[in-house]
C-alpha cells in the first residue's frame, strides 16, 4: 500500500517510512562496545578508565547515542550553523534508542548559550533536542534553570588543556535542584569540560546526582576509528 506521505532517508534519499533508512541507521558509528562509564572513551571492560579514576568528572554517568564523526558530525553541524531544526528530532530520536535501560531523571537542562550566541544563531540547537525527548520520556524540560554568564570562545578551536580554563566560571545556577536526579543534555562531548563546569552549579543547588547526554562523543585523535 503507497503511503499518502512517503518519505526519504535523510542521508542517503531512499524511500523509507522513516527519517534514516535501515541501511543508513545500522551504518552509523557507534560508540565503542566497551568504554569507560564516565567520559565514554575506549576501556577494557567497561572499566572507568585511569584518567577518570585520577580526575573523576562531577557527573555520575554519561550516555552519548553515538560518535562524532561522518556522518554525524554533518548532521550536527547542519541543525547549528545551517538552522535545519528538522534535524533535532532526528537526533533526539538517536539518542532515545539508546536509553532502554537506562534510569529517568527528574529533570532535564540542556546547556545553555550565552545571549550574544543565542542572538547570532536564533536558537539554542541542546534546547531544540530537548524539547524532543523530554516530550517523548515525560520528563521536565528547565530551560532557564542555569544561564551562561560568560561568552566564551569555541572549545572547537582551543586545545584540550585551555578548554578547561576558557569555560570556568561560564554559567550560574538559581533554581533549587534539591533532591534532584538531573541529566544535562548537550549536542557534543569532546573534553567534557563545559558538561563538568555545569554539572558543579547544578550540583552547588541541591542535586544529588547529575547525568550527561549527548547525541555525540568525539574522540581524541588515538581513539578515532570506527567500532
Amino acid at each position: 500500500m503507497q503511503t499518502l506521505f512517503p518519505t526519504h532517508c535523510l542521508l542517503c534519499l531512499a524511500d523509507c517510512e522513516s527519517d534514516l533508512c535501515r541501511a543508513c541507521r545500522e551504518s552509523l558509528p557507534q560508540l565503542p562496545s566497551e568504554h569507560c562509564p564516565l567520559c565514554l572513551l575506549p576501556t577494557k571492560g567497561s572499566c572507568i578508565c585511569g584518567n577518570c579514576l585520577k580526575h573523576p568528572p562531577v557527573w555520575t554517568h554519561a550516555l552519548a547515542a553515538l560518535q562524532y564523526v561522518f556522518p554525524i558530525d554533518a548532521m550536527i553541524h547542519s541543525l547549528k550553523y545551517q538552522g535545519n531544526l528538522t534535524v533535532a528530532p532526528i537526533l533526539a530520536n538517536l539518542l532515545l534508542a539508546k536509553m532502554n535501560h537506562c534510569p529517568l531523571p527528574d529533570v532535564i537542562i540542556p546547556v545553555p548559550l550565552h545571549p550574544t550566541k543565542l542572538q547570532e544563531r536564533g536558537f539554542n540547537q541542546a534546547l531544540e533536542i530537548s524539547r524532543h525527548i523530554s516530550r517523548q520520556i515525560n520528563v521536565p524540560l528547565l530551560p532557564h534553570a542555569c544561564v551562561r554568564t560568560r561568552d566564551t570562545f569555541s572549545q572547537t578551536e582551543l586545545s584540550w588543556k585551555k578548554r578547561l580554563t576558557n569555560i570556568r566560571n561560564a554559567f550560574e545556577c538559581t533554581t533549587s535542584l534539591a533532591h534532584k536526579q538531573v541529566a544535562l543534555l548537550d549536542d557534543v562531548m569532546t573534553s567534557g569540560a563545559t558538561l563538568n563546569e555545569l554539572a558543579k552549579v547544578v550540583r552547588k543547588q541541591g542535586a544529588t546526582g547529575v547525568s550527561v547526554w549527548v547525541i555525540a562523543r568525539a574522540m581524541p585523535i588515538r581513539f578515532n576509528q570506527r567500532h
